[in-house]
């Protein structure tokens, strides 16, 4: 059967899809070159916006605490996911488990209001009982961050897991290997582009909070959306259209070069598998 050609009205709304996610970030790049302060005039190319920005020390220590939050979350929350994963997809029914699964991805649906407030009573109740974050920062921000990020990491490993052939695994034991030697060098080399996915969605949200960042900050943990945000609130700077470039290009090299070494990875697998099979053969 002959596959059916994309149609002008398939091209049409991809291309109208595209230009709603993708123009108004095409928009902003733009203006951050503009020379006016005023963000939605333009006066000709200048760079000077960028050099403003990078002359903002509180926007720079933002940026710092921000990017420090984010790298130990994405990888607190990808070692909690997999275990959590492993538990979803690996273990027997035990009592519990459907509980278990519920809790896992509630934080999913959770509003981040409820989230954040709720994890603030906690370190609260926390400090007046045994003494512990009383003064809030940044291991707090980290902790509630961890808290929501490791539900969207479950869901990514163990969609992964589940797809998984056990054959695999049960052949290495049948050679002799123990569960923990199988996990190493059989299920982790194989999920590892879901580990990557997962670490770079927990990097990404992580970066991007807002609201709980506000619940459970201090007076010297201030992220950079909090910066952002109490900056816009007085009137938008071209810094800020600086600013939100530079992370553009960020993340999207960072997607790129995930993207790459997933690819990588998966061609080199293949290679083994067919190497593998010939000489089985």
């Amino acid at each position: 059967m002959n596959a059916t050609k994309p149609s002008w009205f398939s091209h049409s709304a991809l291309a109208l899809g595209f230009a709603f996610l993708y123009l108004p970030m095409l928009i902003l790049i733009i203006y951050s070159f503009n020379e006016s302060r005023l963000v939605t005039v333009w006066s000709g190319f200048s760079l000077k916006w960028y050099g403003e920005l990078f002359r903002d020390q509180q926007m720079i220590d933002a940026a710092k605490v921000s990017l420090q939050i984010a790298f130990m979350t994405a990888c607190a929350s990808v070692v909690l996911g997999t275990m959590a994963a492993m538990v979803m997809t690996r273990f027997r029914q035990f009592p519990g488990k459907a509980m278990f699964s519920a809790l896992m991805t509630a934080p999913l649906v959770m509003p981040e209001v409820i989230t954040g407030l709720s994890i603030l009573l906690l370190f609260v109740a926390m400090g007046q009982t045994f003494g512990l974050f009383q003064e809030r920062g940044v291991t707090t921000i980290w902790i509630a961050h961890v808290t929501f990020c490791v539900a969207f990491v479950t869901v990514v490993i163990s969609s992964r897991m589940s797809e998984l052939d056990r054959s695999l695994e049960e052949a290495a034991m049948d050679l002799g290997a123990n569960r923990v030697k199988v996990f190493f060098l059989i299920t982790l080399p194989i999920i590892a582009p879901a580990l990557a996915s997962g670490w770079l969605l927990a990097f990404t949200l992580s970066l991007d909070d807002l609201v709980i960042s506000s619940f459970v900050s201090g007076p010297s943990s201030t992220t950079l959306p909090m910066k952002v945000f109490s900056s816009v609130r007085m009137g938008v700077s071209p810094k800020i259209n600086a600013l939100a470039t530079l992370m553009i290009a960020i993340v999207s090299i960072a997607a790129f070069l995930g993207w790459w070494l997933m690819a990588r990875e998966e061609k080199q697998r293949q290679r083994d598998m067919q190497l593998a099979l010939q000489q089985g053969g």
